[in-house]
């Protein structure tokens, strides 16, 4: 049963200030609301580049201000009160979903669910948490749920057949070819002597190359300097000429 309209805590700028620090709510990418007794959500519909989201353990039923979080990747709301997510359609951006101890009661209403292409990890049940929702006691229900959201790699933190272990198949094959090219066919060749990887003398000292660029360029610029001394010499009369003359 849902809580009154006036009971529980309501999410409001002021607390969303004091949590983050942020002075802008257009500002917040990340939030961390867990177990703060909260059961409105509020004006978090403002936090509109909010991108990681923790509601968990609170008292959560509505999920409405959520809709147009369009930049939303993590949303975690396990161990609420949620009955519907109807809302979550919304959020396109969504990749990682945990649901696990709410008041799902079929899978039925994860169909709107199936809009969302990045939604890669869902939990509907955490074991070590003693969390669930009523229709994780159906048989199958990761099965059915695989086959009605395709886009899913882990439900319940595991991994999806055939999806998961395709890095591991790659693996092994791989394995097995590297073991099989160990194993010798025939007579083995015999063993050769090294050979040094560099020609003799690479590491000896070498005598500077001369060249016809290089040494031209050294010409110019001993010129250059003397042209540089010559001007300097002539501008330091000048300006003594000139001080005698005043």
């Amino acid at each position: 049963e849902e809580e009154e309209e006036g009971s529980g805590v309501s999410v409001t700028p002021a607390l969303l200030k004091a949590c983050t620090g942020e002075f802008s709510l257009e500002s917040i990418l990340l939030l961390r609301l867990r177990g703060r007794g909260i059961a409105h959500l509020g004006c978090l519909a403002d936090c509109s580049n909010l991108e990681w989201l923790d509601l968990s353990g609170n008292a959560i039923a509505g999920l409405a201000p959520l809709a147009t979080l369009r930049a939303l990747a993590v949303l975690n709301l396990a161990g609420n009160r949620v009955a519907s997510v109807e809302p979550l359609r919304g959020c396109r951006s969504l990749r990682q979903l945990n649901l696990a101890g709410n008041r799902l009661r079929s899978l039925r209403q994860l169909r709107c669910l199936q809009g969302l292409r990045h939604l890669e990890s869902l939990r509907l049940r955490d074991p070590l948490a003693h969390l669930g929702n009523p229709l994780c006691a159906a048989p199958a229900y990761r099965a059915t749920l695989a086959a009605m959201l395709p886009g899913l790699k882990a439900i319940d933190g595991q991994r999806v057949a055939g999806r998961g272990s395709e890095l591991f198949r790659l693996c092994h094959e791989l394995d097995t070819a590297l073991d099989a090219g160990d194993a010798p066919e025939g007579p083995a060749e015999p063993a050769r002597s090294a050979q040094p990887w560099v020609q003799a003398g690479f590491w000896e000292p070498q005598a500077p190359r001369r060249s016809a660029v290089l040494e031209e360029a050294t010409r110019q610029l001993g010129q250059a300097l003397r042209e540089c001394r010559e001007l300097g010499r002539r501008a330091d009369d000048s300006i003594a000429q000139a001080q005698r003359a005043l």
